[in-house]
């Protein structure tokens, strides 16, 4: 639905710091996001970022996941490698 909008959709579905708190303590190793941020829209400090990178969560957002019909599913995730960033495009591909 939000994928579909031509506006930015400013109400997206983000995660709080307790639930990014929970995920790291529950082993989570990483965390997508179908819409451009994992963040609530407006945050400047970015603290749901800065408790799951600084865990070594992976974050990935952006996912358009409209295609894919329900059921389990092995997540590969090939960023580009650009040196000294901590962030890159890559592509995702779900594996049945």
């Amino acid at each position: 639905r939000r994928w579909e909008a031509p506006e930015f959709q400013r109400d997206f579905v983000y995660l709080t710091e307790d639930a990014a708190r929970l995920l790291v303590a529950r082993g989570v190793r990483a965390v997508g996001m179908d819409y451009l941020s994992i963040e609530r829209f407006g945050s400047t400090d970015f603290p749901v970022h800065h408790i799951l990178l600084g865990a070594g969560v992976f974050v990935i957002e952006g996912l358009d996941l409209r295609a894919v019909e329900p059921g389990r599913y092995t997540l590969v995730c090939l960023p580009l490698k650009f040196p000294d960033l901590d962030g890159a495009p890559a592509r995702a591909i779900l594996l049945a």
